[in-house]
């Protein structure tokens, strides 16, 4: 099946899209630049968003859901916002259809037109403010700790499956505070829940930062990001938290007696991730074989494979196979027994290496009557032999294992590709021949920013937190700076 995936080292694109669909992660749609998740796909995204929703219930969040349709005068109301998202909107102008007085099919009915047009939503602060004013009057009523898992659309042009389409998952926090401090620790908060997640479960070393102004969230004071690095040396989002003052407050009049009884305007965050994170996930770990998985977030973690000859041998393995996964089972691992005799053990090996399991275990009468199983991991595709006594508790080790060197090689990779640069062709030749993180000296005007950017084509991806101070000069405009910041080409 290796035979049918695209070398990385040839066309990481493709490589990345053979996986995806080859994978059975997801497919293209009959609609342009939106994608179908497939069980597979939706089970790796459900391991995400169960493990983040139980997170985010952990410091005291609650999930509510917010209308699908957001009318047009609400993303009027904040300058900053509608201006940020107006050119990726959907915009909902009629309600009914009728059929073609020529015969032609269905039509739409042009009696039929709303008087407000409705848009699909692309993020849901506006919606949600305008809810909240009802919401809050007191400063008992705060904080105020929502989150919603819902779809969005932003019209894409050029999309790739789970990286960038139309539509897709995601949740989306939105939090109300009484004062600018509460705000600002949640936002860090929820940066830190982002990281954790993404370096524990996922396996993917992240870099925390604040994003330029340019970058910033349309309507927010401050954007803070975590930011990963592929296997390409491009740079991907995979996080956003977002300071939001009281832009939005303003904007819906949402207002809150104090202590003193004196009214102010609330203090307001937002952020969230998407199942661009299963993008992510397998451009940081895969190889030309297939997927990767990290063990916490495998939808299956160990699948057992019985090899027989004969009806009698299968009924043998089969017992043996089935009371193997119950234990594996009771010991909480997510365990598959692939006792399906249509496929050959050869095209069940490679198929599951393909998927990305973590664990294959493979056995015959002859491991049987030593009391073991032939035990190989997906990650390194070592193989060894281990007894039946004490499996579970050893497969439990070796997934830990697994789990952390996944982590380990991909924060390896990335420490090897942070590089600094104080000149401006050193710059370009490491973005051309290297990639990855350039740690770089910039002046901090939008001018300059935005300079590098159409020569480059590589963007300030943040401004680490806690970035050292050093005194040196723009790699662009030689004027004086106080701190490296990383540039990427990114996703």
């Amino acid at each position: 099946m290796s035979k049918e995936i695209t070398n990385r080292a040839a066309d990481y694109a493709q490589w990345y899209n053979d996986l995806v669909l080859k994978g059975q992660l997801a497919d293209y749609s009959a609609v342009r630049g939106c994608m179908v998740i497939k069980p597979y796909g939706f089970a790796l995204w459900e391991k995400m968003r169960d493990t983040l929703d139980q997170m985010f219930k952990d410091t005291g969040h609650e999930n509510a859901y917010f209308p699908l349709f957001i009318p047009k005068s609400f993303l009027s109301r904040e300058a900053a916002h509608v201006e940020g998202f107006a050119k990726e909107c959907a915009v909902v102008t009629h309600y009914r259809l009728k059929n073609d007085p020529d015969g032609n099919g269905i039509i739409v009915d042009p009696e039929a037109r709303l008087e407000e047009e409705l848009i699909v939503r692309p993020t849901s602060e506006t919606i949600i403010w305008n809810t909240y004013k009802t919401w809050i009057q007191s400063y008992r009523d705060l904080p105020l700790l929502i989150n919603q898992w819902a779809n969005v659309v932003r019209w894409e042009m050029r999309t790739r499956l789970f990286l960038r389409t139309t539509e897709f998952l995601w949740q989306e926090g939105h939090t109300a505070h009484a004062n600018a401090e509460e705000a600002i620790a949640e936002t860090l908060q929820m940066l830190d829940i982002y990281a954790d997640f993404a370096e524990n479960y996922m396996a993917l070393p992240v870099i925390k930062g604040v994003k330029t102004a340019s970058e910033r969230f349309a309507g927010a004071v401050d954007t803070y990001c975590i930011e990963a690095l592929m296997q390409d040396g491009k740079a991907l989002q995979a996080g956003t938290s977002h300071f939001l003052g009281q832009n939005f407050a303003k904007a819906f009049d949402v207002k809150f007696s104090d202590k003193e009884n004196k009214l102010d305007y609330v203090w307001a965050t937002s952020w969230g991730v998407s199942t661009r994170l299963v993008g992510a996930l397998v451009m940081a770990h895969s190889d030309d074989d297939g997927l990767i998985l990290p063990p916490k977030i495998a939808p299956v973690q160990v699948v057992i494979i019985p090899i027989y000859k004969g009806s009698e041998q299968k009924e043998i393995l089969d017992a043996k196979g089935k009371e193997l996964t119950e234990r594996l089972k009771k010991a909480g691992i997510r365990v598959k027994f692939d006792s399906n005799d249509n496929n050959r053990p050869g095209w069940k090996f490679a198929q599951y290496e393909l998927k990305g399991v973590p664990v294959r275990i493979a056995m015959g009468l002859r491991d049987l009557e030593n009391q073991t199983v032939e035990v190989a991991r997906r990650d390194t595709k070592e193989k060894t032999s281990l007894p039946l006594e004490g499996l579970p508790e050893r497969i439990e080790q070796l997934l830990l294992d697994i789990q952390q060197q996944m982590y380990q090689k991909a924060l390896d990779y990335r420490q090897l590709h942070i590089t600094a640069a104080d000149h401006w062709d050193e710059f370009v030749r490491l973005l051309d021949e290297k990639g990855g993180f350039i740690a770089a000296h910039w002046d901090g005007t939008a001018e300059t920013e935005e300079v590098i950017k159409d020569k480059t084509k590589a963007t300030i991806r943040c401004i680490p937190l806690n970035n050292p101070q050093e005194d040196g000069v723009c790699i662009l405009s030689g004027k004086p700076s106080r701190e490296r910041v990383l540039f990427a080409r990114a996703y």
